[in-house]
């Protein structure tokens, strides 16, 4: 039995960055919403006590219980897909404030190239630089100086600490707060990219530099260093979340219903639109159904597709024909080509540490290097971080130590505070055989089909993983580590092993509804009062952390939904 509620303005599926920008928007424009979050409420209170290792980051206390509820996956599109039982690749957040309550809070802005990337690609290079297996690869339909003051909106709204990069595209604004501090080990870092005629700068975090009020009001205070971030909440409030951000917003306008433990299974449908959501309250087991005049889709990249598949809304893709856009473009990160250095006397405090801490250089980025003579597009950030060790999870030693007992146990002892990485941080670019789609067996507790993701790194990462090795590799011969391990080689993705969080895709945004799910205020083509908001509409992933532009997106979301409300129809024509 389902129990039908009364018609609402918006309703709003998730309650993370994205749900929870939109609604304190809507709400602050005087607009009522119901927001619908599978787990529970949070605020700083609930992180009190909270440096527990075990509770939180391996027995991940804020993820999805995937017992209940996973992906399937497989790496072509001839394998069978299996259900993913442990997190490894990703770590899916549950209850209010989603993914960015345990994230690490490196916030950047994308290029002005990403926007563009087919266009200026082919300006440069010609069309024959992006191969046949890169169909998807389009410009988004909106360039960075559009999406510039939405950034500038994002970063201060979430206090964002950092520097100005030449090489990215321009700011109306600084950063609302400066860098964190340098450690001695970014130190290091520095010298070595300044002798090379590079210039580095300290990574835009969301961990606040200095005490901070936005522009809505909010007083935060600043970072304490303790290294608890990835995988935990901050108790003090330092850390960028929707949950001590936008979210109390939104509620003290008395606009916002905000529903917990409301799982949403499927929207209904009728004449070309969302009619509303159906959604199970999984405290009590009852299912209601929420019609609303605005159905706003903002939870994690793979549930934004695998709900408008299950609910039969937009066309599913087909890798044989590459017609259809719901689950097109699944892209993720490459991180090969990183050294990690060891030193037999030399000691950098690891212990200490935050989850956007580090140093960067953006030489190797995007297109600000001529990729005339290789055979990959794009680039990556080469960077040094210092997220803060915690004793259980991290244990480095040199290649060939055993990985366990004595010999182990001494070299982790020896290289805890005496090694540091000169990584990679990879662009993601589109294969037409990386897609998701429901998995024709497996199904969730509900009986609805589980996502599959179908997905292998491409030749282009493989390319661009080599040729950045040289470059990390050069970097830590000049700091003069006495052990220097370089990974040269992409090895094939496990979902299990590797350790990147980033996914994109899915249903993705531009200006043809051929070739993209959304318009550029991530307004379906086919349904025109559904907002699909997220890293879901990115048509590739760039070298960068996703969550600035998924937040800056989310606000032009959130103009498009009030006009929307006002005037109806599409908000840009194909």
């Amino acid at each position: 039995m389902v129990t039908k509620l009364p018609k609402v303005p918006v309703v709003v599926v998730g309650m993370g960055w994205a749900g929870g920008i939109v609604s304190a928007e809507l709400t602050k424009a005087g607009i009522s919403v119901v927001g619908l979050e599978r787990g529970k409420d949070r605020t700083t209170a609930d992180y009190a006590m909270g440096h527990d290792e075990l509770r939180y980051q391996h027995r991940q206390e804020l993820m999805q219980d995937l017992s209940k509820e996973t992906i399937t996956y497989r790496n072509t599109v001839s394998g069978k897909a299996l259900p993913m039982r442990h997190y490894g690749t990703f770590i899916v957040g549950d209850g209010v404030g989603g993914a960015g309550s345990h994230w690490n809070g490196q916030t950047y802005r994308f290029l002005p190239y990403d926007f563009e990337i087919r266009t200026k690609t082919i300006e440069r290079y010609g069309i024959e630089k992006i191969p046949a297996w890169m169909e998807g690869l389009n410009d988004w339909g909106i360039t960075y100086d559009e999406m510039e003051p939405y950034y500038d909106t994002f970063e201060k709204m979430a206090g964002i600490s950092g520097e100005t990069v030449e090489l990215w595209g321009k700011r109306t604004n600084p950063y609302p707060t400066p860098p964190l501090v340098k450690t001695q080990l970014m130190k290091e870092f520095e010298k070595a990219a300044t002798s090379f005629g590079y210039k580095p700068f300290v990574i835009p975090a969301a961990n606040l530099s200095e005490s901070y009020t936005n522009p809505d009001g909010i007083s935060r205070g600043a970072c304490q260093y303790c290294a608890y971030c990835e995988n935990f909440g901050c108790e003090y409030g330092a850390k960028g979340d929707p949950a001590v951000t936008v979210i109390p917003v939104a509620k003290q306008t008395g606009k916002l219903d905000l529903r917990t433990h409301s799982n949403v299974l499927e929207l209904t449908k009728s004449g070309g639109k969302a009619d509303g959501v159906i959604y199970v309250d999984m405290l009590t087991g009852e299912k209601f159904e929420q019609p609303a005049d605005v159905v706003v889709v903002a939870s994690y990249v793979f549930n934004n597709s695998r709900l408008l598949l299950n609910s039969g809304i937009g066309t599913p893709y087909d890798p044989k024909t590459g017609k259809g856009t719901i689950g097109k473009n699944y892209c993720y990160q490459v991180t090969a080509g990183g050294s990690q250095l060891f030193f037999e006397d030399r000691e950098f405090n690891l212990y200490g540490g935050a989850g956007a801490l580090g140093i960067e250089i953006a030489e190797y980025m995007g297109d600000n290097f001529d990729h005339a003579e290789v055979d990959f597009l794009h680039g990556a950030g080469i960077r040094s971080t210092q997220y803060g060790d915690r004793p259980i999870a991290v244990n480095r030693v040199p290649a060939g130590t055993p990985a366990w007992g004595a010999e182990f146990k001494e070299k982790s002892i020896k290289y805890a505070n005496s090694n540091f990485p000169v990584k990679t941080q990879g662009a993601s670019l589109p294969h037409k055989e990386n897609y998701l789609d429901l998995d024709p067996e497996f199904k969730d507790e509900f009986g609805y089909p589980l996502l599959r993701m179908t997905y292998e790194y491409t030749d282009n990462d493989r390319a661009m993983g080599k040729y950045m090795s040289a470059i990390t590799r050069k970097f830590a011969e000049e700091i003069g580590a006495d052990i220097i391990d370089t990974n040269e080689v992409q090895a094939p993705f496990n979902v299990n092993k590797d350790g990147n969080t980033h996914n994109t895709g899915g249903v993705i945004m531009g200006t043809d509804p051929e070739k993209s799910a959304l318009n550029t205020y991530l307004q379906m083509w086919e349904a025109e009062n559904v907002f699909v908001l997220g890293a879901s509409a990115f048509p590739h992933n760039s070298c960068f952390n996703p969550t600035g532009t998924l937040g800056a997106l989310s606000y032009r979301a959130a103009e498009g939904i009030q006009k929307y409300l006002k005037e109806g129809g599409l908000l840009v024509k194909a």
